[in-house]
């Protein structure tokens, strides 16, 4: 009787994964420890080296060279320290903003046509040193700000100290028709900045492109009565016209005192004396109780942490002033200094080494002082504001020098007859001449120009670098 054998074990047969492509099934997972990685001889040569502008480092291994289908392994060197984006992110302390942004900007200046406003680079640093440091400071300054998530919009900064400066984030510009059907805009309310972002002219793939769309000294206004008797704009408070003797000049409130007291009213009566705008130019900046209410009502709420797929952490912190969901932008920096991500699941153990958690750490109670006083690190929140409050900003038509005419049922405005210098110096009618003239539009970042450097937008991302850009879309100018 033949002897039985037994039939030797086949090997299990696997069904492969219809979703997966063919291409990838060819991938191999190789320790990096192992001494028989592929690169095992390249990994001591790719560790970053202690400078941060060595030249790029291409290494290969004997297998790399044989083949000419594998292309060698290049390390790009780290960005050097202190651009523009690291100091307004605050990642980078300088101690004289002044002198580095003037030699920044000095280096990027772009050739205009001889009818485009331009102030000097030394005209626009006695300008910052005039007002910097000092409690009669009454500086402003108007962003273009094109923001990849918030979308175009233009930041206002007013001057409230020494060293700080109140913010609104304004979606279509400042108006510059008096004829408009949209003279209103939307001007929300942002945190404190530090009166040095005044000079910034910036660019980053998270925060877009940043210019100086126009930049000068403003006052504070008197609110007008409809009863009152017309008013001459050429004449401001201040001026010899409207002060009955020198000596109540010396005893008269600072641009400051007066801002602080018109915020507190919610209603601020505000002339520009800038570059670019027209002269004289007067808008009225408001607050209804009805927004006042909601949003401190908004500020008081407890934040939400960002969430990762399921699971949502939320960390108690002090009452904060949080944005609102159905906000359609934001300021420039209010972004991407918001609280940050907590992506760790629940119950998952942190390993993060010491140093990076001390960071960490740091880093979350900055965020939750910023949200506390709705300022900035280095700026102080003297004037009350409260986070994104929705004021209202329109034309002052009757003190930027119109009248209203009656016409066929309706009414127009136009201007009256130039009230300037009947015989300005050469300088003054060049200066003039340059400004815009009612009616204007801002017609957003393809065409406005830095009223300093003459760069566009687009410029100021290539000249930090920043290629990979993509700007929000739907934006369109107020023309109508």
């Amino acid at each position: 009787m033949a002897s039985s054998r037994k039939r030797p074990l086949s090997p299990p047969v696997l069904i492969p994964n219809p979703f997966i492509k063919k291409r990838n099934l060819a991938w191999s997972l190789e320790s990096p420890s192992s001494p028989h990685g592929p690169h095992s001889a390249t990994l001591p040569s790719l560790l970053p080296t202690s400078s941060t502008s060595a030249p790029a480092i291409t290494t290969a291994t004997a297998t790399d060279t044989a083949s000419a289908s594998t292309p060698p392994i290049t390390v790009r060197p780290r960005p050097t320290a202190g651009t523009t984006a690291e100091i307004e992110s605050g990642v980078v302390q300088i101690s004289d903003h002044l002198a580095q942004f003037t030699s920044i900007l000095s280096s990027h200046l772009r050739p205009t046509s001889a009818l485009i406003p331009r102030l000097s680079i030394p005209a626009y640093s006695q300008l910052y040193q005039s007002c910097a440091g000092s409690p009669n400071g009454a500086h402003f300054v108007i962003h273009q700000h094109d923001h990849p998530v918030a979308g175009t919009h233009y930041d206002l900064r007013l001057q409230i100290n020494e060293t700080s400066s109140v913010s609104w984030a304004i979606m279509y510009g400042l108006p510059g028709d008096a004829n408009s059907s949209r003279l209103n805009r939307n001007a929300t309310e942002t945190r404190i900045h530090s009166l040095w972002n005044h000079l910034i002219e910036t660019a980053s793939l998270e925060t877009g492109s940043l210019i100086i769309w126009d930049t000068g000294t403003y006052s504070v206004l008197p609110r007008r009565s409809k009863h009152a008797p017309p008013e001459d704009p050429s004449s401001p408070p201040g001026s010899p016209h409207s002060s009955s003797s020198s000596s109540s000049n010396k005893h008269a409130p600072t641009a400051q005192s007066l801002l602080h007291a018109a915020f507190q009213n919610r209603k601020i009566r505000l002339r520009l004396h800038g570059t670019k705008l027209p002269d004289p130019y007067v808008i009225n900046i408001r607050l209804t109780k009805t927004e006042d209410a909601a949003g401190r009502s908004r500020s008081s709420r407890t934040p939400r942490s960002r969430r990762r797929g399921r699971t949502t952490q939320v960390r108690p912190v002090e009452p904060e002033s949080t944005p609102s969901d159905s906000d359609d932008y934001d300021d420039d920096s209010d972004i991407h200094r918001e609280e940050p991500t907590n992506d760790e699941p629940q119950g998952k153990t942190n390993n993060d080494s010491p140093s990076l958690n001390e960071t960490r750490r740091k880093q979350e109670e900055e965020d939750a002082q910023v949200r506390l006083t709705n300022a900035y690190l280095g700026a102080s929140n003297t004037i009350g504001s409260v986070y994104q409050r929705r004021w209202y900003l329109s034309l002052d038509r009757r003190a930027c020098g119109f009248t209203e005419k009656k016409r066929h049922g309706g009414s127009m405005w136009e201007l009256l007859p130039d009230t300037a210098p009947k015989h300005p110096s050469d300088s003054e009618a060049e200066l003039e001449s340059r400004r815009l003239s009612f009616p204007f539009y801002v017609r957003g970042p393809q065409f406005e120009q830095s009223v300093v450097t003459g760069r566009l937008g687009e410029e100021v991302l290539r000249d930090e670098g920043v290629t990979a850009f993509v700007p929000r879309k739907g934006w369109t100018p107020v023309m109508k």
